[in-house]
């Protein structure tokens, strides 16, 4: 495994594990600032700025536990996109029913001027789980 891959990987970890925790202020470093986030049937959300505000108003209602595999991790010079399968388990704080959404992401990453890796795109296609949609969903 090539450094920059052990570093991607470890960015990653490090992700997951501040979601889990609500650490948002350990999580904006990972990303550039003109960030794009992608997820099926909203608006783009573009800018640091606005996943931290987002992101705040999740935590304030829900805790997040996320666990991923990463699929494929390709490195050219200082891009990279990187393919995840993800699961998150969204669990409101007021003690309602958990929900799990699960499927891929597509991060591209670049690598800065420091020599560290950031989340420029991230391209989110999880869905509520088969196992807990219901007749009405």
């Amino acid at each position: 495994m090539t450094r920059d891959e052990q570093s991607i990987r470890e960015l990653i970890t490090t992700w997951h594990r501040a979601t889990a925790s609500g650490q948002v202020s350990e999580i904006l470093p990972l990303m550039s600032e003109d960030v794009v986030f992608l997820v099926a049937g909203q608006a783009p959300m573009c800018g640091r700025q606005a996943f931290e505000q987002g992101f705040r108003n999740v935590l304030q209602t829900h805790r997040l536990h996320v666990e991923g595999e990463i699929r494929e991790i390709e490195i050219s010079e200082n891009w990279v996109y990187c393919w995840s399968c993800l699961s998150v388990t969204v669990t409101p704080r007021n003690g309602g029913v958990p929900v799990q959404r699960t499927g891929d992401t597509l991060t591209i990453l670049r690598k800065g001027a420091d020599g560290a890796w950031r989340v420029f795109r991230d391209a989110n296609l999880l869905a509520v789980a088969a196992s807990e949609k219901t007749d009405d969903a």
